[in-house]
C-alpha cells in the first residue's frame, strides 16, 4: 500500500511539473516563468548602485526566496523521474542547476550572485507552455537552408576577409599613423567595421584619397550584407519547392507529454505509450 501511495503522489507531481497540457501543469509553468522573470528583474535592479544602496535587504531577500523555491523545484524534478541522472545531465537539468547554484556560491565567493541571470535560460520552457514545438518546423527548414548554403557562404566570407585585408592595407599606406591608422591590423579592423556598416567612428580617414576609398568600401558594404541573405533565401525557396513536389505530409500535432521513464517529450496527441522506450504515459 505504501509503495502504491508513494508511486501515486510521484505520478501526480510528475504530471504537474513536467506537463503543460493539464490546467494545473500549465499553471505551474506560468507561475515558474513569473518567478524567473522576477528573479532576473531583482538581479538587474541590484546592479543599479542607488537602488541597491537603498533596497539591498529586500532585493537580497527576494533573491533568496526565489532561489529556495527553485531548489525545491529542482529536487522535485529529480525525485519524480525514474532515472534521476538522465534529468540531471539533460539540457534542462543543467540549466536548472546553473540557475539555482549561483546564489549559494555567493556565500563563498563574492560577486558570483550576478550569475543568477542565467535563469533567463529557463524561459525556454515557454515553448512547452504555449505548445510552440509544433511551429519549430519553419526554424528547422531555415537551419537546413543555412546548412545547405554553408559552402557558398564560406567562400563569400573568405572573399570578404581578403578584401578587408587589401583595403585595410591600402588605408594604412594612404592615411598613415598620423591619422590614426597606426598599423595594418588596426586598419583592417577599420575596414571590417566600415564594410559591415557599423561605423564606430573611433578611426576616420582624413585625406581626400582615403575618404574616396572609404566611400567605395561603404557602398560595397551594402552589397556584402545582401549577398548571404540572397544565398540563404534562394536555398530556402528551392527546398520549399522540393517539399511541395514531393508533397510531404504535415508533421503530427505534438503535445507537452513527457515520459517519466526516459524524459523524452514531443509525443503525438492522445499517445498512450512513449515512442522512445514504450513506457506507459498515463500511469494511474
Amino acid at each position: 500500500m505504501n509503495s502504491d501511495k508513494n508511486r501515486d503522489w510521484k505520478n501526480k507531481l510528475h504530471e504537474i511539473i513536467y506537463e503543460a497540457d493539464t490546467p494545473v501543469g500549465k499553471l505551474f509553468d506560468v507561475v515558474l516563468l513569473i518567478f524567473i522573470l522576477a528573479s532576473i528583474l531583482l538581479v538587474m535592479l541590484e546592479s543599479v548602485n542607488w537602488i541597491d544602496a537603498r533596497y539591498h535587504y529586500w532585493l537580497n531577500l527576494g533573491e533568496w526566496i526565489v532561489t529556495i523555491l527553485f531548489t525545491f523545484e529542482y529536487i522535485a524534478r529529480i525525485i519524480t523521474v525514474k532515472k534521476p541522472l538522465k534529468y540531471i545531465f539533460s539540457f534542462y537539468g543543467i540549466v536548472d542547476f546553473l540557475s539555482t547554484i549561483p546564489k549559494y556560491l555567493s556565500l563563498i565567493f563574492m560577486g558570483t550572485h550576478a550569475l543568477v541571470a542565467l535563469r533567463a535560460l529557463r524561459l525556454l520552457r515557454v515553448f512547452r507552455i504555449l505548445k510552440l514545438a509544433r511551429y519549430l518546423g519553419a526554424s528547422n527548414q531555415l537551419a537546413s537552408a543555412i546548412k545547405a548554403s554553408r559552402a557558398k557562404i564560406s567562400v563569400f566570407l573568405f572573399a570578404v576577409i581578403i578584401a578587408a585585408i587589401i583595403f585595410g592595407t591600402l588605408m594604412y599606406l594612404i592615411e598613415g599613423e598620423e591619422n590614426g591608422f597606426t598599423n595594418i591590423p588596426k586598419s583592417v579592423y577599420w575596414c571590417i567595421v566600415t564594410l559591415t556598416t557599423v561605423g564606430f567612428g573611433d578611426i576616420a580617414p582624413q585625406t581626400p584619397l582615403g575618404q574616396f576609398l572609404a566611400s567605395i568600401i561603404m557602398v560595397m558594404g551594402y552589397g556584402i550584407i545582401a549577398v548571404p541573405t540572397g544565398i540563404v533565401s534562394a536555398e530556402y525557396t528551392r527546398s520549399a519547392s522540393d517539399r511541395e513536389k514531393k508533397k510531404e505530409p504535415e508533421k503530427p500535432q505534438l503535445n507537452t507529454q513527457s515520459c517519466q521513464n526516459c524524459l523524452v517529450g514531443n509525443h503525438r496527441d492522445h499517445a498512450e505509450y512513449c515512442y522512445n522506450c514504450g513506457h506507459n504515459l498515463h500511469l494511474e
